[in-house]
């Protein structure tokens, strides 16, 4: 795993971190009464990734690969809340564990992969960005889909 670790503080706002923007193993999200959207799906990403919450009234959104697995048992939920993947990793695919720790209180994690997940990077205002840059240069938007070249 990468020794380098992201931080995200969120603290009545919202975080958005899209398209190939880290290449750390290891998260750590603080959120109060805010939003986090983290993007996954890069390649470049070890295939363990870490991620420390502390989530007081807070939802995280993961953007994460097919396959990927998502590991919640050490996720102390003091109050209300829960890890929301309608999807599930899709049987026989191998994609990157995803082990999630801390404390998530009246709080939600919410999982997307494939369509809706490019579905959420495309409705924010870093996508619309990211294609005026490409139309510019001639070189294709990655925020939709990371892994493009």
């Amino acid at each position: 795993m990468s020794t380098a670790t992201e931080r995200v503080h969120v603290d009545h706002a919202t975080a958005k971190r899209l398209g190939r923007w880290t290449t750390a193993g290891r998260f750590e999200v603080k959120a109060r009464s805010g939003s986090v959207v983290l993007d996954l799906r890069s390649p470049a990403l070890p295939a363990d990734l870490e991620i420390r919450i502390d989530l007081r009234r807070a939802l995280v959104k993961l953007l994460v690969p097919e396959g990927a697995v998502i590991d919640q048992w050490d996720v102390a939920w003091p109050a209300r809340g829960r890890v929301k993947d309608a999807q599930g990793p899709a049987g026989g695919l191998a994609g990157p564990r995803i082990r999630l720790v801390g404390t998530a209180d009246s709080s939600e994690v919410r999982v997307h992969r494939g369509g809706i997940a490019v579905l959420s990077a495309m409705c924010s205002r870093a996508y619309l960005e990211d294609v005026r840059r490409a139309h510019r240069t001639g070189a294709a938007p990655t925020v939709d889909d990371p892994a493009r070249v």
